[in-house]
């Protein structure tokens, strides 16, 4: 008897959670590549970013979310209502907490109502548990539980790449029979002058630490391909970053950018 043949699956898969809660750490490590800015500061991530995972039986769309915060600016108020319009298109959502939450704060309480409304499948991914004891840890897997009925609850370290199979195996087996909407070779839908302003944007930040805060915008106005003396390939490329004071300017140029060194590839 022929065996059954095992149907092809894809899905749109959003990762939500508070700010500096590991959203970008663990889309570059489901993904395999850096799509999304990491930087220790609230905000790094301002737009929603798109993350493709290939599978042999599925195709995964993960989008990255700002992180959910008290909103005190226009742009602020932009950034969380982009994450929340993310939810109810979702055919899954990962909603990271942190573990070293002993109850569900504010942030996190908004973010589950949310999800409620929406009623989508959602895997809990609680995150940073090298930093609490079991007994904490369990005790917050039971409160969260109380509160919603989870697809699966995982604790992770998102800098551990040993969890990668467990979430995708995860989020696999909860998504629907679809087609692949992106082509397999493809890790993100960001064009390569956005890759590259990500990047800047993000060694720009780890750079300035608090001389500047997360108000920057990077702009790329030129992209020349050419090989170096290895014969490999790279890009020089020319760019402007705008900040919004005055201020800020003088410190931006002050800083040493020799040493920055990037590491993307084109899509």
């Amino acid at each position: 008897m022929e065996k059954d043949k095992i149907e092809f699956k894809s899905g749109f898969v959003t990762l939500i959670g508070r700010t500096n809660v590991g959203k970008s750490t663990l889309l570059n490590q489901l993904v395999g590549e850096k799509v999304a800015a990491i930087a220790n500061k609230v905000q790094t991530t301002r737009t929603a970013i798109k993350g493709i995972v290939n599978r042999k039986n599925s195709q995964i769309i993960f989008t990255d979310t700002p992180g959910i915060h008290k909103p005190k600016t226009k742009l602020n108020e932009t950034m969380v209502e982009t994450s929340f319009s993310s939810i109810p298109d979702s055919d899954v959502i990962l909603f990271l907490i942190e573990a070293t939450s002993i109850d569900i704060g504010r942030g996190d309480s908004i973010i589950l109502e949310k999800i409620k409304e929406a009623k989508r499948k959602t895997i809990l991914i609680i995150n940073k548990i090298d930093l609490v004891k079991r007994e904490t840890l369990l005790n917050l897997i039971d409160i969260y539980s109380k509160e919603y009925d989870f697809e699966a609850v995982i604790p992770i370290s998102a800098t551990n790449t040993k969890y990668k199979e467990i979430i995708l195996d995860e989020i696999e087996k909860n998504l629907k029979p679809g087609p692949a909407y992106y082509d397999i070779e493809e890790y993100t839908d960001q064009t390569l002058r956005q890759l590259a302003e990500e990047t800047i944007r993000e060694k720009a930040l780890k750079l300035l630490q608090d001389e500047v805060p997360h108000g920057i915008f990077v702009e790329v106005e030129k992209m020349k391909e050419r090989k170096n003396k290895q014969k490999e390939e790279i890009y020089d490329i020319e760019a402007t970053i705008y900040c919004l004071r005055e201020s800020h300017k003088g410190i931006i140029i002050r800083k040493k950018w020799r040493n920055v060194k990037t590491n993307w590839k084109s899509c």
